[in-house]
């Protein structure tokens, strides 16, 4: 990243970040801080699984993305959704949906932060523009951390071969 911005300012970066998927908070954000270039989070409900309404009842369509993610498989499953109860009681001691809970934990995460959502109803995106006017106190987010805390969700965020194209995570290895 500090190799192209020398070459070019970047004013954005377009990555995954949730509660689910906080790698970024390693290298990636700090480092974007600093060259001052925001952030842009895409999968701010983990597809879906932050929600709140989604179950193992529920199966993904043919051809939908999820009947291939590892996060929605089995076990992996069973253990996320798992961590999505200990949020929606922490949403409903607020009066909000376990959604805006999680949309509004990315927006206490800096102003350099815009979260991406994505719906297919009017609906729900009324449902996630409320998350804007949340506000999460030191004490939810503490309890929010104790809730899903980071590096806990089960299975990676895409099939493995495919995590292996994603440059973030290729810089990840890196470095290591």
């Amino acid at each position: 990243m500090r190799r192209a911005q020398a070459v070019h300012p970047i004013s954005d970066v377009q990555i995954e970040y949730s509660l689910l998927s906080r790698d970024i908070e390693a290298d990636i954000l700090p480092t974007c801080r600093e060259l001052g270039i925001g952030i842009t989070a895409y999968g701010v409900l983990a597809r879906g699984l932050l929600s709140g309404r989604w179950s193992k009842e529920i199966s993904p369509a043919p051809g939908d993305f999820r009947s291939f993610s590892p996060r929605f498989r089995g076990a992996n499953l069973d253990h996320n959704l798992a961590l999505v109860e200990a949020l929606r009681s922490i949403a409903e001691a607020k009066g909000a949906a376990v959604s805006q809970i999680a949309i509004a934990w990315v927006l206490a995460h800096g102003q350099d932060i815009v979260p991406l959502v994505g719906t297919r109803r009017r609906d729900r995106l009324s449902e996630s523009l409320k998350a804007i006017d949340l506000h999460l106190s030191a004490d939810d987010l503490a309890r929010i951390e104790r809730a899903i805390p980071k590096g806990t969700a089960a299975g990676e965020r895409y099939p493995v071969p495919l995590m292996a194209l994603l440059d973030s995570e290729q810089s990840r290895e890196q470095n290591r």
